[in-house]
């Protein structure tokens, strides 16, 4: 995103290979989200035929003083850039167009030829920049609203502390309000804060007055020097912040230390903890805020590194996560913990294995001991033909009395009598067919 360095590399390309030099004819894109107040027709002839004189600049904004008014300005947004086809690439990188890009590019809102054949073009590719046409550029706004400029207006030492004495924001916040100090946006702030360990949520009035000197010494020397090198990123110092800012969390290190990202200012914020550390009332609110460690109910502290440790101890296996043996640990979980634990393990299981029911609904249930007894006893009194037994077997089975008392003893003493009682008869019908076999051999003898 262009901040002052951005558009500052961007007034000097135009200042050095423009200026004195008369507009030929201008193309006007038809965007009325970019073109604010003006149609393209009238944008059009209002600079055909003008010189330009000047380029000009005020924190993220820059315009163009023509021979006459009304003047261009350029309110440079997202993605807002100045390409000028023929500038050197070694000096001005950010401008230069090559032989094989496309010219003019399908993102351009003003098109410019000059009299001597040189072209320029002011491109937005996000459509969140504006481009207006007017009289006196310094008294309206934006620009009228913008405070001091970071590079052409600094400010002293005893106003810079003054005016952040009064102001009960974060300095992060603060950096970025261009009412305040114009120029500086998201990557700046960052830098300068981390150049002079300030963390960004402190609180711009409790700065000490040794801290709000080194910040304003460290505005100064971020905002020359990338100036200096024509917003070439490459170009920054080493040990800046502002190579590391865009890499992932966990991935991105300045000089061997961790960058932490933060929301600031309602801006993603880079910034290292271990530097840039919180002061005065701010630092003791965070310190008595909770820590990592979760609390259990009797007051012993559960650090969750013990949860991380087990989780990267789990191991895979057939598509079921499970968990290789720990000893158990001298500190107690709390009834909330093992509740969401057991929670996430039913989850889980849930996910990798057919539910109980399933398994159910596949094996019929086991026959009970009592049932086996009593269909053995049912088959017995059935051969046997023993009505009274059978009466007493439905009797004592529809007795209310107690559901859980069992009756296998009374049954195994009848079952027993009725096994007697078959096998007396057995032998008798035995013995009297024998004594009829006996007679009737007797008679044939």
């Amino acid at each position: 995103m262009p901040e002052l360095p951005e558009v500052e590399a961007a007034r000097r390309a135009i200042q050095e290979h423009c200026v004195g030099k008369k507009i030929k004819k201008a193309t006007v894109a038809d965007d009325s989200k970019v073109i604010d107040g003006v149609s393209s027709a009238d944008f059009e002839a209002a600079l055909t035929g003008k010189t330009i004189v000047a380029a000009h600049r005020k924190g993220k904004n820059m315009w163009l003083q023509l021979d006459s008014p009304p003047f261009p300005s350029f309110q440079f947004g997202m993605a807002g850039a100045v390409y000028i086809k023929g500038v050197a690439v070694t000096k001005y990188k950010r401008s230069a167009v090559k032989d094989t890009d496309e010219w003019p590019s399908k993102y351009s809102k003003l098109f410019v030829e000059l009299d001597d054949g040189l072209e320029f073009s002011f491109t937005d590719k996000r459509r969140f920049a504006k481009v207006r046409l007017l009289e006196n550029p310094v008294s309206m706004p934006p620009i009228s609203e913008l405070g001091p400029d970071a590079l052409l207006e600094p400010m002293t030492v005893d106003e810079f502390c003054k005016s952040l004495s009064k102001k009960k924001i974060g300095i992060k916040a603060l950096l970025l309000d261009q009412s305040f100090m114009s120029g500086i946006g998201n990557w700046m702030a960052d830098e300068v804060l981390y150049q002079a360990r300030i963390h960004p949520l402190q609180s711009a009035s409790s700065i000490s007055k040794e801290s709000c000197a080194t910040l304003l010494k460290c505005i100064n020397e971020v905002t020359e020097k990338a100036v200096e090198v024509g917003a070439d990123s490459s170009q920054f110092p080493s040990n800046w912040i502002f190579h590391s800012r865009e890499k992932k969390p966990g991935k991105a290190f300045v000089d061997g230390k961790k960058i932490d990202f933060i929301n600031a200012g309602g801006r993603t914020t880079a910034y290292v903890p271990e530097l840039q550390k919180l002061t005065g009332s701010q630092a003791v609110k965070e310190a008595s805020k909770p820590s990592k460690s979760t609390t259990a109910s009797n007051g012993d502290d559960i650090d969750e590194s013990e949860n991380e440790e087990e989780s990267r101890n789990s191991k895979v296996v057939k598509g079921r996560k499970t968990t290789r043996a720990k000893k158990p640990s001298l500190k107690k979980k709390s009834s909330a913990s093992v509740e969401d634990s057991d929670d996430e393990e039913d989850e889980n299981d849930a996910k990798d294995k057919p539910s109980k029911k399933t398994k159910v609904a596949k094996n019929p249930p086991a026959k009970s001991k009592r049932d086996e007894k009593d269909g053995d006893g049912q088959k017995r009194q059935t051969r046997a033909k023993r009505v009274p037994a059978k009466r007493k077997q439905q009797e004592s089975d529809d007795d209310p009395s107690d559901p859980s008392e069992s009756d296998d003893d009374g049954e195994d003493e009848e079952d027993h009598m009725n096994r007697t009682r078959a096998k007396a008869g057995a032998n008798s019908k035995k013995k009297v067919a024998s004594s009829q076999n006996g007679k009737q051999k007797k008679k044939a003898k």
